[in-house]
């Protein structure tokens, strides 16, 4: 797909035929983040791009990877491709689709995966949170080799990784580590994730929640660490029409540790 910010790669899954939802991916993520929710789906038509500067999406052009040049995307991504259609943002995705919805994007339905409910810089793990804004600083006072190199090293990497993971299943969890060992660093320039990253702790979807009129489901966990439940349903209240499902024993990585409670809830409710 073109589109004015450029060429968009996009993967599809599931009957053309069904309703469609477009599902949007987290920070330094690309779509085989959701392939294991995907997996789990049936009777939807799901449409799953990457994130512009992120997997095979070029940067965009002409303006900043802030939240309103995001959600600004999306909303364009989705009119051109699947007009009509349901949209799911997981983590930072969640910011940028509940933005693209409250500025003027029509959907049906909205889901929000383990939703950012407010900016990281007051969440639950702030210390983490600002150790995490010291080392992109670093990163981007350094030479631009030695500073991406620095962003997409692995034991970079892996500090996040072990960070979030909840499940107690070691193979799971040695796969969850290759999946970000090989997706992490697919992220275009320094620049572009710099901007992004900054998007991603300076922002939440509480900002715009009240704006939404969307059936909206928000699908929370007991154990994540970026968000409490006790968040997630503070952030369920502020929505017109809103309710929440929470999927116990595991965190921020749902997306991996449990997808198919996630694609069940989803499912369900966009069907």
């Amino acid at each position: 797909m073109v589109l004015p910010t450029g060429i968009v790669p996009y993967r599809t899954y599931g009957d053309d035929a069904a309703p469609a939802v477009v599902m949007l991916h987290g920070l330094r993520g690309d779509h085989h983040g959701l392939e294991p929710i995907v997996s789990h789906l049936s009777g939807l038509r799901v449409i799953v791009p990457d994130l512009p500067g992120f997997g095979e999406t070029a940067p965009l052009l002409g303006r900043r990877h802030d939240v309103d040049g995001y959600a600004a995307w999306a909303r364009a991504f989705v009119e051109a491709v699947a007009p009509g259609a349901a949209l799911l943002g997981h983590s930072f995705g969640s910011i940028v689709a509940a933005h693209a919805v409250a500025a003027g994007l029509a959907v049906p339905r909205l889901v929000l995966v383990t939703p950012i409910a407010g900016s990281a810089l007051a969440g639950p793990r702030q210390v983490m949170t600002r150790a995490t804004v010291l080392v992109h600083r670093l990163a981007a006072a350094l030479p631009e080799r030695v500073g991406a190199g620095l962003l997409r090293s692995r034991p970079f990497t892996r500090i996040a990784s072990v960070a979030m993971v909840k499940t107690p299943d070691r193979a799971l969890r040695r796969w969850i580590h290759a999946e970000h060992d090989r997706w992490f660093g697919g992220f275009a320039d320094r620049a572009t994730l710099l901007e992004a990253f900054t998007a991603s702790v300076s922002h939440g979807v509480d900002e715009v929640a009240g704006a939404i009129t969307a059936p909206t489901l928000v699908v929370a966990t007991d154990l994540d660490d970026i968000t409490t439940v006790a968040e997630q349903r503070r952030l369920t209240a502020l929505f017109p029409d809103a309710r929440i499902e929470v999927v116990t024993g595991t965190g921020h990585l749902v997306h991996y540790e449990r997808p198919d409670a996630v694609a069940d809830m989803v499912g369900a409710f966009l069907r």
